[in-house]
């Protein structure tokens, strides 16, 4: 297989963690319902490959995502006592329980940066959303369950534009404090650029906040995934959210397209040196075996490439 030169920056960080989404982010926004032992062997591919923590499935309400209505049966049927942290994500104390109850050990909640979108895809404010949170993040460290925080619209929001940086530190800090060990921010849409991404990270450490505690989500929308990851990397971000094949986009915001491709985002990071642990080799066999299983082109261009 064909490997990109490597040309090391001692300023970045030598190593980074890809946190794998496609199981959840990906196969949620996916029209067809994919069975069950499809989505475990796709989960077993994705561990075979290296990626060290693997999100599985969503405890949310069947009838908002019903791609991912098959949760509890496909928990059931991993180890989550494994060295591979598999993540799910729960939106309300409701999906907690159905969590705790299926043995999860490692959690996310979902907030919303902007009002509208708090209202679109949780029935909430952006105050009230905290009320929500407070007892699901409490309740899951008392039982010993990691919790992460994702943030949406970030960057910006299909409704209201424009989403002032301080107003994403403010929400995201409080996340923090509720007691989220990470706070992953997400450009939902898009629309981040470089300098937009730096920007960001900078006030959230101004705020108080390390950026070993931020980890970036980022959509392909528009193309500029890849560049706002080396851009995070310039200013100390290590943990990127990616998706394999890029599949995935949100499903209450249509101008969402597919996350950064796990490939794409494992090719750039062998050019410059930086340690992430996985096969590239495997995970693009994976991708053109579940895009295959979809009846789809896969979206990482490093993957058309290599396959």
């Amino acid at each position: 297989m064909i490997r990109p030169m490597v040309v090391r920056d001692p300023a970045l960080p030598s190593a980074v963690t890809i946190y794998e989404v496609g199981p959840r982010d990906g196969l949620q926004n996916e029209s067809a319902i994919v069975p069950v032992d499809v989505k475990v062997e796709f989960i077993g591919r994705l561990m075979a490959a290296g990626l060290p923590v693997v999100e599985t499935t969503s405890f949310v309400h069947p009838r908002w995502v019903p791609q991912l209505a098959d949760a509890a049966e496909v928990i059931a049927r991993l180890r989550l006592d494994g060295p591979t942290p598999l993540p799910v994500l729960v939106p309300n104390e409701r999906g907690l329980d159905r969590a705790l109850e299926a043995g999860a050990r490692h959690i996310a909640i979902f907030a919303s940066a902007t009002e509208t979108f708090a209202l679109k895809n949780l029935n909430s404010t952006l105050d009230d959303q905290m009320t929500m949170f407070e007892p699901v993040v409490r309740r899951a460290r008392d039982a010993g369950v990691d919790v992460r925080a994702y943030v949406s619209m970030c960057f910006g929001d299909p409704w209201e534009g424009a989403v002032d940086v301080d107003q994403v530190v403010d929400v995201g800090r409080r996340l923090l404090d509720l007691g989220a060990s990470q706070l992953s921010i997400g450009d939902t849409i898009g629309v981040g650029t470089a300098g937009h991404v730096q920007t960001l990270v900078r006030a959230f450490e101004a705020a108080g906040t390390d950026a070993a505690s931020l980890a970036m989500h980022f959509h392909d929308t528009y193309g500029q995934a890849l560049a706002n990851a080396h851009a995070a990397l310039q200013v100390g971000i290590t943990t990127f959210d990616a998706s394999a094949g890029g599949l995935g986009g949100c499903p209450y915001a249509e101008s969402a397209t597919g996350n950064l491709a796990t490939e794409d985002l494992v090719w750039m990071l062998d050019g410059l040196g930086i340690d992430h642990g996985v096969d590239l080799a495997s995970l693009v066999e994976t991708s053109v075996w579940m895009s295959k299983v979809l009846g789809k082109e896969p979206a990482s261009a490093v993957v058309r490439a290599l396959r």
